[in-house]
């Protein structure tokens, strides 16, 4: 769950419904200066490799789907913990991780790139030097220890299972004509990124886990940010997109990667005004308040 103070109100946004976002986010990627996804390189069918990137960027969250059914309350306010609270208990994470890999087992091209944000998410903190292209949104300013606290040789073990399974997933596609070149560093790379940009873009509406540029994060896409190594026309060709609010839930992306400018953007959350009492029912009092539509827009700098 995505728990954001804001305005005298309480947010909270389910991950599938957070992961739907970038979903739809990918799916609107791609004009003249950005390539759309599964068009980085040559490939067979580049829209069917869209279309796979798609998927997987639309359910990377969906790990979460039965702990969001029936989730852990918080003490304080009795409704269900906030990702930052979640994240203390690794072994939970690693166990909902490989619940969702499990999910799709005939689609390796979205086990693959769904658990490779796992990957790039842990090696942020425990690896020596993990590679900066693929340091999540949520670090581009670091100290990813203060999401996921704990020591490093269980996350370390969790990785290694990772890459057991990428390997079987890179043997499946590579032994298709149709799918080889997938997995070849200049379409798999940049779609590995487009993932993480996109849910660092989908955090920054759901939450306030993004940086701000300047002054504590705020959330509801109301901070300045930047996403670095974003993948333009191929993945030799990055950059740099500033993010920077200029209107009531209006964000000005520099330079621009959609395919619709202004792009229209819903968030669907339960939102209370605070102060608020404790649900004495907390299944009845979830399933009774309806999820709002939060409209955003995105826009290019004029």
């Amino acid at each position: 769950m995505l728990k954001t103070q804001h305005a005298g109100k309480l947010w909270m946004v389910t991950q599938p419904d957070h992961g739907a976002l970038a979903g739809f986010l990918a799916a609107h990627w791609g004009n003249e200066a950005f390539a759309r996804p599964g068009h980085y390189a040559p490939v067979v069918d580049a829209e069917r490799l869209r279309a796979q990137a798609v998927f997987a960027i639309a359910q990377h969250d969906n790990h979460w789907w039965e702990w969001e059914a029936n989730p852990d309350l918080s003490a304080d306010d009795g409704f269900p913990l906030g990702l930052g609270e979640t994240s203390k208990n690794q072994q939970a994470g690693f166990d909902r991780w490989r619940l969702g890999l499990k999910r799709f087992a005939a689609e390796p091209m979205v086990n693959l790139l769904m658990s490779s944000h796992a990957y790039w998410f842990y090696a942020a903190r425990v690896l020596a030097q993990s590679d900066p292209a693929f340091t999540s949104p949520l670090f581009w300013k670091g100290a990813p220890d203060k999401l996921y606290p704990g020591t490093i040789e269980a996350p370390l073990a969790f990785m290694e299972h990772l890459q057991a399974l990428q390997s079987e997933w890179t043997a499946q596609l590579r032994a298709d004509v149709a799918t080889a070149a997938w997995v070849e560093p200049a379409n798999l790379a940049p779609l590995t990124r487009l993932l993480q940009l996109c849910d660092g873009l989908s955090l920054a509406l759901c939450s306030s886990l993004m940086p701000a540029k300047t002054g504590v994060s705020v959330g509801m896409g109301a901070d300045a940010f930047e996403l670095h190594n974003v993948p333009r026309r191929s993945w030799s060709d990055r950059g740099t997109i500033t993010a920077t609010p200029v209107g009531p839930r209006l964000i000005a992306l520099d330079p621009y990667p959609f395919d619709i400018d202004p792009l229209p953007v819903t968030m669907l959350a339960r939102v209370v005004t605070l102060p608020c009492e404790k649900p004495a029912n907390f299944h009845s009092w979830w399933h009774a308040h309806e999820r709002e539509s939060v409209e955003f827009q995105f826009v290019s700098r004029k």
